[in-house]
């Protein structure tokens, strides 16, 4: 048999090399760069990817002498992947992809402050910092200190909740569609709900409100029209039937014009007065008052001060904390609610409960700031201003000539499917460059391989970045990614 440094030059030398002359996989993981790379992520990995890539090369190779041809022919780019040299990268290239995480940190540069495709909102450092301690430790979650006995995992963030929304009682359940499908499925399961047709919406990803109150076992009872919906279509729909008037807030879209719905508040008193509660869907859900920053949205606590029984809203969103949905209200309904056997299904887990403690503690303090993604709304246009108009001076000192970058007026927006008609005054970085078009710009900030990967939009054929979604510690890698992309070849 041939030592595997004279079957790795046969190879080299005979590009029409037979299948015989590809070392073993023995041979293989015993190359040094391969032997060490099994001591790392572990030689079953590094001999699966070795067989994987053998067997491709192998049928390559099959391939081009069942069409009697020579190894090399063809297209000139893939000859070195017949080479052992070759074969050894694409073993440890094939082991890296396959360690590597899917889920990586990419810098926001859209503007858009609760992205959906991006995660939403990011919860604060102090919140990751809980999360990581609770993850890493034992807690009581569970467990009553003070009596030694078994506790409800409620108690870390009903009270918090409770407080800020001026409710009787809150409950968390993984998202609003969870916190909506429960609470009609616990109040008004094979019974009426009365809701208008106006606020018949479709939240992300086509789950639509009929379709949940489907799941749910409610009944749906459509009052009103699109446009227009009064009291007393709500209360010549009140039958022997009707558990629940539903609210729900438009928070994805508006209509304009010709429009009419009750307040809250007049619908709180139909329901007193035929002893059926109200729940109000509030969508994003708000806990804080933004009307300084631009931002029109209902907070939860005025919800529960027209006299909603129930209140439900995500987490992830205007809230600006982990992905949840609050359940908020009148503590039978709450008690009644989590009474139900889905709410172990689509309860959080203890990493959702101390990052909402550390969120919520924060409204509690006033401490808006420590939230981002109230940072980021509240961060107004001249503050903006001045971090692009110090981001652009860099970039101009570090770029080569025919690199253009502007200051503009601009505008930001909230997104997660809220406010959707309103916008926040920014200034955004306009980038143009003689050798590189805004789209292969912005394909390479998103490809990157030796930096963090940056999404940005384009307009007007120009990369455009808002250093609103950015994070103060992120400019220096956008700055290193955006100068690298300038400058080097295109991905």
């Amino acid at each position: 048999m041939n030592p595997p440094a004279d079957r790795a030059a046969k190879m080299q030398k005979q590009p029409s090399a037979p299948l015989r002359a590809i070392p073993s996989i023995d041979e293989l993981l015993n190359r040094p760069r391969l032997a060490e790379l099994a001591e790392k992520a572990g030689r079953a990995l590094v001999t699966r990817v070795a067989r994987s890539a053998v067997a491709d090369l192998r049928a390559r190779m099959k391939d081009a002498q069942s069409a009697d041809a020579n190894v090399r022919s063809g297209a000139s780019s893939d000859d070195n992947i017949f080479e052992p040299a070759a074969l050894e990268a694409r073993i440890i290239s094939g082991v890296e992809e396959a360690l590597a995480p899917s889920l990586r940190h990419v810098i926001n540069a859209t503007g858009v402050v609760l992205h959906t495709n991006l995660g939403r909102a990011p919860i604060s450092e102090a919140a990751g910092v809980a999360i990581a301690r609770t993850a890493t430790r034992y807690s009581n979650l569970e467990y009553d200190i003070e009596t030694g006995e078994r506790g409800k995992r409620d108690v870390h963030t009903g009270r918090l909740l409770a407080q800020l929304v001026g409710a009787e009682a809150a409950i968390v359940v993984n998202n609003n569609a969870a916190a909506v499908f429960l609470v009609l499925n616990t109040l008004a399961k094979g019974a009426e709900v009365i809701v208008s047709r106006g606020e018949l919406i479709e939240i992300g990803d086509g789950f639509r409100i009929p379709d949940i109150m489907a799941e749910s076992g409610a009944l749906l009872r459509e009052v009103g029209t699109t446009n227009r919906t009064r009291i007393r279509d709500y209360e010549r729909a009140i039958n022997d039937r009707t558990r629940l008037l539903l609210r729900v807030h438009p928070s994805n879209f508006r209509i304009t014009g010709f429009t009419e719905r009750p307040s809250l508040q007049d619908l709180a008193g139909l329901g007193q007065r035929f002893q059926v509660p109200v729940f109000e869907d509030l969508g994003s859900g708000c806990l804080a008052d933004l009307t300084a920053s631009g931002v029109s949205e209902p907070v939860a606590r005025a919800s529960c001060d027209a006299g909603a029984g129930i209140v439900s809203f995500s987490g992830d969103k205007l809230l600006g904390g982990p992905q949840a949905g609050i359940i908020a209200g009148k503590r039978e309904l709450v008690e009644k609610i989590r009474r139900n056997p889905l709410f172990r299904a689509l309860r959080v887990d203890k990493l959702t409960i101390a990052a909402l403690e550390v969120t919520l503690n924060a409204y509690l303090r006033g401490a808006l700031d420590e939230v981002p993604a109230l940072r980021m709304i509240r961060m107004t246009a001249e503050e903006i201003h001045d971090r692009a108009t110090k981001f652009a001076e860099q970039l101009r000192k570090s770029t080569q000539e025919g690199v253009r970058v502007e200051v503009r007026e601009g505008f930001s927006v909230i997104g997660g499917g809220s406010t959707p008609d309103q916008r926040l005054a920014t200034w955004v970085l306009a980038i143009t460059s003689r050798s590189h078009s805004a789209a292969e710009l912005e394909e390479c900030l998103r490809k990157t391989k030796d930096a963090i990967p940056a999404i940005a939009r384009i307009e007007n054929d120009s990369l455009i970045l808002d250093l609103r979604t950015v994070l103060p510690d992120e400019e220096a890698p956008l700055a290193h990614a955006l100068i690298s992309a300038l400058a080097g070849p295109l991905v």
